[in-house]
């Protein structure tokens, strides 16, 4: 082991020690730290022997990185990266710099931001998206913090991110908690497209009895035009994938339950707290959530009778106005991420840059799609756009592919399938071009029975009516 390594990276698994194999391709030299032995001996298997460490004691650790010392987190959201930091900070000094590469909440690293200023140690929430290719080859990469602490890691997080046209897939989010946030809505926007994709999924398999084989070549062809993007890509390989235990294909044999780690509810959440309307993002979490009740569903659907299913005849029409439904559903879903960051940028500050999310998110990341680049230019035209949908450009593939939207809705209806994410991104659409969404009635009612006040639209101020009460 020699002194003085570029990076620490805690944590040596599938994410940690596949960014750190990335650092070291680019020229960084980088110890590791890990108490599990196993992934400690097995990251020392892997990389350029001269510039990759690791090692299971932390003071060797610690000691072995130059000043000011770098170390990167990879580790589990919560607690355990509290742990991490208790453990480290008898062995770091002013100047010294922690980031946090995992998806932790961005409250949590607020707080850590404050708790080691006062010990003149600069913390730092990076949102890092891509997954384990993602992290060895170029993820997409949402720093936040202070100004002066990206400057001495900007290099290392160009060199590693991802490129589209040689631009890196890496831009200074703002101070604070910033990065984290952004990684957070990238989160929520994921859960929607997945959501929107698994629905569409269904859509095919009901309403025209197909096969995986099909369906893998619809995705393969929908991934070449307007749908193109990591997410339909994937799709279309899932259906071909052989499972190694029976003879069937694997799709087939993965129970119908979705696990979730809890981002998108935190931006469900957030978005409540900051009153931004995300539907399609909350439904996939309750679908998510619905997806766990097993039992009660296998139970409900042996008493819950729905309607006959019908068989759609115009088999590639039927195909062709569903990608283009799930189209106008991406753009929706999208919109909706964009619109609670703007909010969020002006309630906390960030000053977050909207191009420069866009541009960052059409590589390496899990939700980079050809529509990205549409979304960037409409930013790079107005960076004060507070939505997506009042783009001109947008606003014209919406009004274009809307009939194919509401088609696909009316065709999962009519066979009783629970198409919510398709339902709520028409319904985003529809609640944003419709002047009155009868919000009017609701203040009325409001008003009798609670005295909460309503607003005229002839005069300015707050009424109240004694309605005629009922007994």
């Amino acid at each position: 082991m020699k002194k003085g390594y570029d990076y620490g990276m805690v944590g040596l698994g599938t994410m940690g020690g596949n960014l750190a194999l990335n650092m070291n391709d680019n020229g960084f030299s980088v110890c590791g730290y890990d108490k599990d032995e196993k992934k400690v001996t097995g990251f020392l298997e892997h990389g350029d022997a001269e510039n990759i460490y690791a090692t299971a004691d932390i003071k060797t650790f610690t000691d072995s990185l130059q000043s000011p010392k770098v170390i990167i987190l990879l580790v589990p959201a919560g607690k355990i990266v509290d742990a991490v930091i208790s453990d480290l900070l008898p062995f770091l000094m002013e100047g010294d710099i922690i980031i946090d590469g995992g998806n932790s909440h961005f409250t949590d690293t607020q707080k850590r931001i404050l708790d080691l200023a006062d010990k003149k140690i600069d913390f730092m929430g990076v949102g890092i998206s891509g997954g384990e290719h993602g992290a060895r080859f170029g993820p997409s990469i949402m720093p936040g913090g202070s100004v002066d602490a990206y400057s001495i890691v900007e290099k290392m997080l160009v060199a590693i991110s991802a490129k589209v046209d040689d631009v890196p897939c890496v831009a200074y989010m703002g101070k604070g908690a910033a990065g984290h946030y952004v990684k957070m809505v990238h989160n929520g926007i994921e859960y929607g497209m997945m959501q929107l994709i698994a629905e569409t999924y269904q859509l095919l398999k009901v309403n025209l009895e197909l096969d995986n084989d099909a369906m893998h070549k619809i995705f393969a062809q929908w991934n070449k035009g307007i749908l193109k993007s990591y997410l339909i890509a994937i799709t279309a390989n899932i259906f071909v994938q052989k499972d190694d235990l029976s003879d069937k294909q694997l799709i087939d044999v993965i129970k119908d339950t979705a696990q979730q780690k809890g981002t998108g509810g935190w931006t469900s959440l957030e978005a409540l707290e900051l009153r931004v309307p995300i539907p399609v993002i909350d439904l996939a979490v309750a679908m998510r959530d619905m997806s766990a009740y097993e039992n009660i569903r296998s139970e409900a659907h042996q008493l819950l009778k729905g309607p006959t299913i019908e068989i759609f005849q115009n088999t590639q029409g039927f195909i062709d106005s569903l990608e283009r439904a799930l189209y106008f559903s991406f753009i929706s879903t999208y919109a909706q991420g964009f619109a609670l960051l703007s909010a969020a940028s002006e309630q906390y500050q960030f000053n977050l840059n909207l191009k420069n999310i866009a541009t960052i998110w059409r590589g390496g990341c899990i939700i980079r799609s050809a529509i990205l680049e549409d979304i960037r230019f409409a930013f790079s035209e107005n960076d004060k756009l507070s939505s997506l949908l009042l783009n001109k450009e947008i606003a014209k593939k919406l009004i274009e592919n809307q009939d194919s939207a509401r088609s696909a809705v009316i065709s999962g209806v009519k066979n009783g399938l629970p198409i919510a994410g398709l339902m709520s991104a028409l319904l985003y659409f529809d609640a944003f071009r419709n002047i009155a969404i009868p919000a009017n009635l609701i203040q009325a009612q409001r008003d009798f029975f609670g005295a909460h006040t309503y607003e005229r639209i002839d005069k300015e101020g707050k009424f109240h009516t004694n309605w005629n009460q009922i007994n």
